[in-house]
Order: structure tokens, then C-alpha cells, then sequence
């Protein structure tokens, strides 16, 4: 079969079906969110924009290290229960909400005393304390959400995810449009952190019309040890990644002028366009991964899914080139020091998408995510370490080569550990 026919294949699978929905909810969501980071940007000015940017990026980290691998777990044994046993996979749902809304009550808690410190002793900005304590309370928000949007992906109700996460995204960028109408002065740093915060909480409430009942059932202590077993390693990655992925932020608000903090958030945040359509495949090929049963099938889907995001990736290889133009355009002149960083995030970003075959495969057939606390343990060095170097040395364009490396070994160990596991089964 020459490669023609197995492109025509793929694009006759049940992935690609399921992928071309969740694509164009991403893509819309995406825009959207595009949107609002844009509007943001251009009306709030580098500088109070940066001081945005690092409150989000806080709130995400706190997020990603809080969720504390459940929201795997939750792929992993919803998709393997929710057909043979309903209750068992509700059960999982029921611990996970329990597990995240106990965490969050303890880091709302601590950091409200801490972040004064952190701001002042870290960061060397105290201008940073209220919005960082708006980021506490914004983690609440993103912890609920994510577990119930990650049960309604592993419910495959693909439509109900997409259109869920395009409502919150329009909700955020129709509010900011009309704070910035009414004037006068509506639409600050404060108003701004209080809508993006608040809608996650709208959109986890949402999710109770969409998803069976798992508030009455009982005894989800009893999957507990189960869930744990397998989040273990999923948690202990969950820190260093998140950790990793947003060092060069928080470096970067160290060492840096808020102002150039700011534009390196915001073509940071443009390259994120990549990752949205790792995220809308992720979205499809993770039960799909959880439920292969022989390593004949797990083969054969790997090498199509290897070829799909081979393609895109040369894709956006041939349209990087328009970012001398776009950034510009959409963001202003004030952004135009953005534009070679961006180039090299964007790169580093289509590297992470060639990495996802081989990610969905250790994390959901071979179910080996302690092989991801490794790699990512790496990838905290990385970014912290040589980040570090030539932040202080480069600026931003140390920043986003830090990023491109940091990525380039994200993606070449886990793709040859798989390669390994895959010849030895055969």
C-alpha cells in the first residue's frame, strides 16, 4: 500500500470522524480564545498585560499540579467502565470531584497568606499580590471544570465537548467586548482576571445537564486505591510539566520588564494554536488508545496517527513564514519584537504535536506514565536551568528557545521507548 492509499485510510477512520469534530470545536474555541487574548492585549497595553499573563499562567500551573493525575485516571477508567459497569465509572467521577475540591480549599487557603511573599521574594514585584490571590481563586474554577469536560471526552459525547467549551470561550470574549464599550475605564486588570476566572465555574455547572448523576452514587471510596495506583505516576509528572511549561513565564517575570513579559505572553499565547489541535486529537485518540486490545491493532493505529500529525506538522512548517505579517497585524506595533520568538515557539510547538502518537500510546495502551515523570523531570531541568541562562542572557528569545528544546526531547525519548516496546511484541 503506497502512501496515497494509506492517507485515504486514515481519513475513513472513526478517529478522523470523531477528530473532525473536535477539530472544528477546537479551532472555533481556539479562535475564540484568540480573540479575547488579542482584544486583551491591544487594550490593556504590554505591560498590564504581562501582569495578566502571569496571574493566568499561575492559575494554570496551580491547576495542572492539583489536578494530581485524576483527570487521566478519569479517561482511563471511565472509557474502560462506562460500558460494562456504569455505576464503577461514576464512581471515579464522584472521588475525583472530592480529590480536587478538598486540594483547591487547601491551596486557597495557603496562598492567600504566601503569595505576598512570592511576589515580593520571587518575582521582586509586589504589584503582583492581588492578582496572583485571583488566581487562587481561579484554580477552584479549573480543577472542576477539567474533570467533568475530561468525563464528558471520555463519554465520547464529542459534540456536547466542543460545544460546552466554544460557549465559555464566546461567554469571555462578549464580556471583555462590552466592558471595552462601556468605557470609562470598565475593562482593567481586575475586571479582566474576574471574567476569566469566572466562567470555567459557570461551565462546570453546565456539565451536570450533560453528564449521567455521579452525585448519588455510592461508596466511591472503593475505586479509590485503583485510581491512585494508576495517578500515582500521572501526578508526579503533572508537577514537573506543568512546572516546565510554564518556568520560562515566571523566569521571564523575574528578570524581565512587565512590558516584555507581555509580548512574549502574547505570541506565546498565538502559538498555542498548535497545542489546541493536539488537544482536539488527544481528545479522540485517548479512549481509542484505552480500548485496543491487541498489539497488532495498537501497531497499525500508531503508524496512521504518526502519519496524520506528520502532515500537519509539515503544514505548519510552510506557513510559519506568515507571522512577519500576522503579528503585526493582529496585535499592533508594539508587538513586533514578538515576531522571531514566536517563530521559534511555533516550531517547538509543532515538535510537541509529532509527540503526541507516542504520548497517547505510553500513557493509554502501555499505560506506563511513570516513564513520563522521568521525561518530564528532565524537562523541568531544562527549562529551569538553561532557561535560566539564556533568559537572563536573550530575553524572550531565550525564553522561546528554551521552550523549542525542552520539547525536542519531549519528543524524541518517548517515541523511541515506544518504537523499542512495539519490536519487542512482535
Amino acid at each position: 500500500m503506497d502512501i496515497l492509499e494509506k492517507i485515504s485510510t486514515i481519513t475513513k477512520t472513526n478517529t478522523i470522524k470523531h477528530f473532525s469534530i473536535t477539530s472544528m470545536g477546537t479551532m472555533i474555541n481556539g479562535l475564540l480564545g484568540l480573540l479575547f487574548f488579542i482584544f486583551l492585549a491591544r487594550s490593556l497595553g504590554p505591560d498590564i498585560y504581562g501582569v495578566f499573563s502571569v496571574a493566568i499562567v499561575s492559575m494554570a500551573l496551580l491547576s495542572d499540579v492539583a489536578d494530581l493525575g485524576v483527570d487521566t485516571g478519569i479517561i482511563h477508567f471511565v472509557s474502560k467502565y462506562r460500558q460494562q459497569n456504569q455505576e464503577n465509572a461514576l464512581k471515579f467521577i464522584k472521588l475525583g470531584l472530592e480529590i480536587k475540591f478538598s486540594v483547591w480549599l487547601i491551596i486557597l487557603i495557603l496562598g492567600w497568606f504566601l503569595i505576598p511573599f512570592i511576589a515580593q521574594t520571587f518575582f521582586l514585584k509586589p504589584e503582583l499580590t492581588e492578582p496572583l490571590r485571583f488566581a487562587l481563586i481561579g484554580v477552584g474554577g479549573a480543577l472542576l471544570f477539567s474533570l467533568t469536560i475530561h468525563a464528558i471526552q471520555a463519554y465520547e459525547k464529542f459534540w456536547a465537548w466542543s460545544f460546552l467549551n466554544i460557549g465559555l470561550n464566546g461567554f469571555r470574549l462578549l464580556a471583555v467586548v462590552i466592558l471595552f464599550i462601556l468605557g470609562l475605564g470598565f475593562l482593567n486588570l481586575s475586571s479582566s482576571l474576574l471574567i476569566y476566572i469566572a466562567l470555567p465555574f459557570l461551565g462546570f455547572f453546565i456539565t451536570f445537564l450533560i453528564l449521567p448523576n455521579y452525585l448519588n452514587v455510592k461508596g466511591e471510596k472503593s475505586v479509590g486505591s485503583e485510581l491512585i495506583h494508576y495517578s500515582k505516576w500521572v501526578a508526579l509528572v503533572g508537577i514537573f510539566a506543568a512546572t516546565a511549561s510554564r518556568l520560562d513565564t515566571f523566569i521571564s517575570a523575574r528578570f524581565l520588564p512587565m512590558s516584555q513579559v507581555g509580548i512574549y505572553s502574547a505570541v506565546n499565547q498565538l502559538s498555542v494554536v498548535v497545542p489546541q489541535i493536539v488537544f482536539a486529537l488527544a481528545t479522540v485518540v485517548a479512549p481509542k488508545m484505552a480500548s485496543l486490545d491487541s498489539h497488532e491493532k495498537a501497531i497499525t493505529y500508531f503508524k496512521k496517527l504518526q502519519l496524520l500529525v506528520l502532515v500537519i506538522f509539515i503544514a505548519g512548517l510552510l506557513v510559519s513564514p506568515l507571522s512577519f505579517i500576522i503579528i503585526p497585524l493582529i496585535y499592533g506595533e508594539n508587538y513586533i519584537a514578538g515576531i522571531l520568538p514566536f517563530m521559534i515557539l511555533f516550531i517547538g510547538q509543532l515538535i510537541f504535536l509529532l509527540a503526541l502518537p507516542a504520548h497517547q500510546a505510553v500513557y493509554f495502551y502501555f499505560s506506563k506514565p511513570a516513564l513520563f515523570s522521568f521525561i518530564a523531570g528532565i524537562q523541568l531541568l531544562i527549562t529551569g536551568i538553561l532557561g535560566w541562562f539564556l533568559i537572563l542572557n536573550y530575553g524572550i528569545y531565550g525564553a522561546a528557545v528554551t521552550v523549542l528544546i525542552s520539547n525536542l526531547f519531549g519528543f524524541i525519548v518517548p517515541f523511541v521507548w515506544v518504537i523499542i516496546q512495539f519490536r519487542k511484541k512482535k
